[in-house]
């Protein structure tokens, strides 16, 4: 393979990359702001991508992975700018948006966060061997729309080629079809949820019927699934029980108030145990780090001897890392004197970003190894680096300074996009190491498809913005207030402290159970990233990914062979693909004219039919699944 000729930057795959990068930013801003969640790109891009490449005479599947790796850069900056940036807009620090600003801040951030998946890319998948299930996902979607002269020359493995894409179909229609009743012509809720007073306690339960969630709790199994649904226990079946019992909520719906609670106190616990699994999991990573950065630098001092290095080995060399971030911190530090008109800040903020940067790009493709990019937990990344920013700020600025509060914004925003970055382009570094991609090509594409979405992503905010006020009921941009709410609230005194060290305490214990389970050589681990998502997340989330890992252990009881295991990774990767291709063209004619009811309702369809859908769908998975031959 070191020798290999297939193509894999070539002039149609750099140009598709770069135009779907810019697509695919665009949309999930919109979406992002107005729903609070944006739609992991990879598998939609690499399908897009795939019947567009199939119009030339000569394509391969790494030109396909290539674009997808490129592509899928442009949402993931989108969802790094728009849960960060305009909190500023929203604090009153500023009046509009400046493109450049913006532009430049997106791009750095960007760039960092491909940087740094350099050392991380060796660490977390090949030392920790992590499952990023979007990654196998889209690898499964790329394969089983290639076909080799091999695959033509054998009947049988044509008609199990075939049989593969038609899974992948058959899914992807079910998945798509689920996301436009849903989202397009609201048919049915999107989620059944529900919630209880037993005297002054509160408990609410539920569950998103989404496909996809179910598809992600398939793809990491029993034992992650178990510890995100073990989290959203710990919220809402404990957490908010107790806090109503002691804090009674006036009358009203029990729901509403369980999700008021939630976000504004117990979602908080969330972020005090993802600052201590974070901490945690660097520490148990850093052997596997440690390793990775020393193979890094033998591979490159590799390259100048006569020692031939795979191809699948040969990542941009590490010293770029060192030398990329000390470089940042010159035009980063440019930047917040422009915004702070402070140099002491401005230099304060510029040398903590790189550091806070690294640490969080690493817990976030930790996390995405765990669940998956779509279901990663970002915004809480960026709450614990805003929070150690806004505490350090503090120190040198004194309470009821609102610049401290926008500079620890300004700070969060560029570890947002870095870890943002890096944690979906993990996830298309395990789709091309599964797929035999040269790593260092895929990162230039990344770089690629960061700059093309940086220079889109400005003005699509502004556009946004004049349309229809960013932080009105049209686009709430939940994250971003809640970015907001936490820097004014370090410098006003008010963020609910008593729950984030709640969150570390109960961190702690998980990591005390981890590491005696660790020693009893027991199969079933506690890693607490996993449970801090769970607390983190609304428990509506939480329930079909555990589901989906149940579903994939059941499966595999009954009897299930490898045949009945590559069907369900198959359709599972449909389902995620036809859902997450929806969400976007769902989002792009709302965008386009801007009107949110563009989609004709559906009012007319009978209740409960989304719940039967939803029923079929997991017992559809299951016989896949369990399949033995």
């Amino acid at each position: 393979m070191a020798n290999s000729k297939i193509p894999e930057i070539t002039v149609k795959s750099l140009i598709l990359g770069a135009l779907l990068s810019m697509v695919l930013a665009s949309a999930n801003a919109y979406l992002g702001l107005f729903a609070g969640m944006t739609v992991s790109a990879s598998i939609p891009a690499a399908v897009i991508s795939m019947g567009i490449l199939r119009l030339f005479r000569t394509h391969s599947i790494q030109e396909n992975n290539i674009v997808q790796t490129s592509a899928s850069a442009g949402e993931s900056l989108a969802a790094g700018v728009i849960f960060t940036v305009p909190a500023l807009i929203l604090m009153g620090y500023w009046d509009s948006f400046d493109y450049w600003e913006i532009t430049k801040l997106a791009a750095l951030g960007g760039i960092l966060g491909v940087l740094f998946t350099i050392p991380l890319r060796r660490a977390l998948i090949l030392e920790a061997k992590l499952q990023f299930p979007e990654g196998v996902a889209t690898a499964e979607v790329l394969r089983s729309g290639e076909i080799t002269a091999e695959d033509r020359s054998d009947p049988v493995r044509m008609a199990t080629k075939r049989e593969d894409v038609w899974i992948i179909a058959k899914a992807g229609l079910a998945g798509g079809f689920v996301k436009l009743m849903e989202q397009g012509f609201l048919a049915w809720h999107s989620a059944l949820e529900g919630a209880t007073r037993i005297g002054s306690s509160i408990f609410g339960f539920g569950s998103n019927l989404s496909p996809a969630l179910i598809s992600v709790g398939y793809i990491v199994g029993r034992n992650i699934s178990s510890l995100i649904f073990m989290g959203g226990l710990i919220s809402w079946f404990v957490g908010i029980p107790l806090y109503t019992k002691f804090h009674p909520m006036p009358d009203g719906a029990a729901l509403d108030n369980a999700y008021d609670i939630w976000n504004a106190q117990i979602r908080y616990m969330g972020v005090g145990a993802m600052v201590v699994g974070g901490l945690w999991s660097l520490i148990k990573l850093f052997p596997a780090l440690k390793q990775g950065i020393q193979s890094s630098l033998q591979v490159y001092k590799d390259r100048f001897s006569t020692v031939a290095v795979p191809k699948e080995e040969q990542d941009i060399p590490i010293q770029w890392v060192g030398i990329g971030a000390l470089l940042s911190i010159i035009p980063i530090a440019m930047l917040y004197f422009k915004v702070l008109d402070n140099p002491v800040f401005a230099i304060t903020l510029a040398i903590l970003m790189p550091i806070f940067g690294f640490l969080f790009s690493a817990v976030a493709s930790y996390m995405a190894g765990l669940v998956g990019s779509s279901n990663n937990p970002i915004s809480g990344v960026t709450i614990a680096t805003i929070l150690l920013t806004s505490l350090i700020l503090l120190l040198e600025m004194g309470t009821g300074n609102m610049a401290g509060a926008a500079g620890a914004i300004l700070v969060g925003a560029v570890v947002c996009i870095a870890a943002a970055i890096g944690g979906d382009n993990m996830q298309d570094l395990k789709t091309g190491y599964l797929v035999g991609a040269t790593p260092w090509k895929q990162q230039v594409m990344q770089m690629v498809g960061v700059i093309s979405g940086a220079l889109v992503i400005g003005w699509t905010l502004d556009v946004l913005h004049t349309a229809y006020t960013i932080g009105s009921p049209k686009l709430a941009a939940p994250q971003a207030l809640l970015m907001a709410s936490v820097a004014e609230g370090v410098f006003k005194g008010n963020l609910p402290w008593t729950m984030v060290i709640y969150g570390a305490l109960l961190g702690v214990f998980i990591i005390v159970l981890d590491v005696i389970q660790e020693k009893r050589g027991a199969s079933f681990r506690f890693p607490i990233l996993a449970v801090a998502v769970g607390i983190y997340l609304p428990i509506s989330l939480s329930t079909p990914i555990f589901i989906g890992g149940m579903l994939a252990h059941f499966a595999k009881k009954v009897g299930g062979g490898k045949r009945g295991e590559k069907a369900g990774l198959l359709m599972a990767s449909g389902l995620i693909t036809g859902e997450a291709l929806m969400g976007i063209l769902v989002a792009i004619p709302i965008f386009i004219t801007g009107n949110k009811d563009v989609w004709p309702t559906m009012s007319w369809v009978p209740a409960g039919v989304g719940e039967i859908v939803f029923a079929l769908v997991i017992i559809w998975l299951f016989y896949q699944a369990k399949r033995k031959i």
